[in-house]
């Protein structure tokens, strides 16, 4: 794994233990600077921000304590790691009631205990960073106040999510891949008192079983062969707010066992530990399994089924709620052409009725996906059927789905319609047509759209 790199500015009176600080660390990769008294240290903060400041407490000016106060104070997102004579720490574990995030005893035992520890607190600092950073770029993708849903079943989703989001109650969402659970589990965060701790997710399919025990409880230094320091896992990490177990039907039967006490308790252990650690966390879970027939085969504990679908919500398909389609087709395009730079104003018709027509196996992340690789391809003006690589194939249309490029774009119309309750100007910008042409397509096509949102 490769090495986290940080800005970290060292502070000491001791030019010797300044050096040895500053050299350790350099060796690691890291961005170092270094000061010799709490008054340098504030004037450099003053003019750039830095990941981590590791201070001496004993100082004389300004001591550890005051400029950890002052850190907080103007750049709370600054870690700050406090250095300690081996009498002195009292003062050590006030400062870390002050929020500093470690300490470390003077004379450094070995230069490792230096490495390790600043490695683990920028790892922290990181994943917290990687949650706040991903909740605002699904925020800009999807304002969760603005979440594209005209279509019934996806507004009752929604509806259930607002509606279970005040409470801490453990919510179990099941879809295909591809439906929007993490989007939902998000927005659900997002509605409710938690909303301004963390949101971490964990794909419980993407690792090993000892590797997603680890991160999920964390482990204590020496627990297994490179456990060389104490990790906290996503459980701890989440704590005060939510944590999203993606894929949850993948866990083994013994990972199931420890979820399910620390759903009951509310308490875990760290893997190679004794210590009991108390946790307030909303759990949300997530599976594209069919989990009543997990439970039945007794792949999956049915008390761990039942814990978990306290709150059971359903995400419908794409292909179930046709009405998205298009408006959800609009706004990744909208959103893609910024992003690209590219001056790009909608669909062609034929584009239109194909995306209307496709079976979108992968559903919105396919849809994502096509939408954005069609946007790279087109240079300027509008998606056409090229550009989309779609083919409509009987194979997985269904019985009832339109046929003939009339039958296409008059579905094209109709789900524009339904999105945008009538109002045709709306209607038109979507499509990409002039206002007339729509005039003249719903008459040839005996579509009736009254609005009083016209003008």
């Amino acid at each position: 794994m490769a090495k986290l790199r940080g800005s970290i500015l060292v502070v000491d009176d001791e030019p010797a233990m300044r050096l040895l600080l500053s050299s350790v660390l350099k060796e690691e990769g890291h961005d170092v600077t270094a000061a010799a008294t709490g008054e340098e240290a504030l004037q450099l903060i003053a003019t750039r921000h830095y990941h981590l400041v590791l201070t001496d407490l004993k100082m004389p000016g300004i001591s550890g304590l005051k400029l950890l106060e002052q850190v907080k104070r103007d750049d709370p997102g600054t870690a700050v790691i406090i250095l300690t004579a081996f009498g002195t720490v009292e003062g050590a574990v006030e400062a870390m009631r002050k929020g500093a995030v470690h300490y470390l005893l003077k004379p450094l035992a070995n230069p490792d205990e230096l490495r390790l520890t600043v490695r683990r607190v920028l790892e922290e600092r990181r994943v917290a960073d990687e949650a706040t950073t991903l909740r605002q770029a699904t925020e800009a993708v999807f304002p969760f106040g603005e979440i594209i849903a005209g279509d019934a079943k996806m507004q009752a989703a929604l509806d259930l999510g607002r509606s279970v989001a005040p409470t801490d109650a453990t919510v179990l969402i099941t879809g295909e891949t591809g439906t929007g659970k993490e989007l939902m589990a998000r927005a659900i965060h997002h509605w409710s008192p938690r909303a301004e701790q963390a949101f971490v997710a964990v794909n419980c399919a993407a690792l090993a079983e000892t590797l997603l025990e680890s991160e999920l409880f964390g482990h204590e230094k020496g627990a297994f062969t490179g456990a060389v320091a104490q990790r906290r896992g996503r459980f701890e990490l989440a704590h005060g707010g939510t944590l999203f177990l993606d894929e949850v039907g993948e866990m083994s039967p013994a990972l199931q066992a420890k979820l399910l006490r620390v759903l009951q308790e509310g308490t875990l252990e760290r893997v190679g530990g004794t210590k009991t650690v108390t946790v307030d966390v909303r759990v949300i879970a997530a599976t594209n399994r069919d989990m009543q027939r997990l439970v039945a085969g007794r792949a999956f504990r049915e008390d761990l089924y039942y814990r978990l679908s306290v709150f059971p919500i359903v995400l419908p398909s794409l292909r179930e709620r046709p009405a998205d389609i298009l408006p959800l087709a609009a706004h990744i395009l909208e959103q893609a052409s910024r992003r690209f730079g590219k001056h790009i104003f909608g669909f062609t018709d034929e584009a239109l009725a194909l995306l209307q027509a496709y079976a979108w196996p992968g559903n919105i992340r396919e849809l994502q996906n096509v939408i954005e690789r069609a946007a790279i391809l087109c240079r300027e003006g509008r998606i056409t059927p090229a550009h989309l690589h779609l083919s409509v194939s009987p194979a997985v249309s269904s019985s009832d789905a339109p046929k003939t490029l009339r039958e296409l774009d008059r579905a094209a119309i109709l789900a524009a319609l339904a999105a945008h309750k009538g109002n045709r100007r709306k209607v038109a910008e979507q499509l990409g047509i002039g206002l007339r042409t729509l005039y003249t397509r719903l008459r040839e096509y005996g579509i009736s759209a009254e609005s009083d949102e016209e003008q």
